[in-house]
């Protein structure tokens, strides 16, 4: 099921979150490393979000990619307290995909199991010395593209994490497809496209996850990126569930 918003009283996020065939998506995670949940926000919420962009109080850092060798464009790091609709999304995503990385630690042997709220697995960053907030919003012109990485931040590193394309690829910007690479042992690398409209979020594995062999369960390494703009605008709400150090 797909779920429809209306412009006067958009469900709460754990209502819209809830809509969504889990099992189905979950599935699909196996399968794919990615899923993609078909318009989770309004087209009112994506530019209120993208909106937001030029708000320096909201956020905590700005990272232009090219001074670092990350790709072309920039992004902005969120301070806490988040926006509430981003907060919000954190808290009611996280259970879900908590399950799907549990069920995977259990196939890779790996002895991390990650709790049910997101509120104490944020405790647990917070212990570990991980206490920056992570979600971000990125921005995208013409020519702007991100190289293929992995969002790691410290030795708690939450298996999952989700984008939301805020902008309209038929109207804002052509081009800056989100690309995902998975490498298998002794294999060339399996590239994914994932075709989204405004208000799409796409939730994929962030460093490995389980393929069945036919001897059980081997891991695979994933990168996600993003290809060049070819023209307009792009922005793009990162929700990553670990905190970093």
């Amino acid at each position: 099921m797909i779920p429809t918003h209306k412009n006067t009283h958009p469900p709460c996020a754990e209502q819209r979150i809830s809509r969504y065939d889990w099992s189905a998506l979950s599935a699909e995670l196996d399968e794919q490393g990615c899923a993609v949940l078909q318009r989770l926000l309004s087209v009112e919420e994506c530019q209120s979000i993208a909106g937001m962009y030029p708000q320096e109080t909201l956020f905590r850092s700005h990272v232009r990619m090219a001074r670092h060798g990350f790709g072309k464009g920039e992004y902005r790091y969120f301070q806490y307290p988040l926006p509430g609709l981003v907060s919000a999304l954190r808290t009611a995503l996280y259970p879900r995909l908590a399950q799907v990385a549990n069920h995977w630690n259990v196939r890779m042997a790996l002895p991390t199991r990650y709790p049910d709220s997101h509120a104490t697995y944020l405790e647990m960053c917070h212990r570990a010395g991980q206490l920056r907030p992570t979600p971000l919003l990125l921005q995208y012109r013409a020519g702007d593209y991100n190289c293929l990485h992995q969002d790691l931040y410290g030795d708690l590193a939450f298996p999952l994490q989700v984008a939301i394309l805020l902008s309209d690829p038929q109207e804002d910007f052509t081009g800056g497809e989100f690309v995902l690479t998975e490498q298998r042992p002794r294999m060339q690398s399996r590239v994914e496209v994932v075709p989204l409209q405004r208000g799409d979020a796409v939730a994929f594995a962030v460093h490995q996850r389980p393929v069945q062999g036919t001897r059980g369960s081997y891991r695979v390494n994933l990168r996600h990126g993003v290809s060049r703009v070819r023209s307009g605008m792009r922005h793009t709400l990162g929700i990553i569930f670990h905190d970093a150090q």
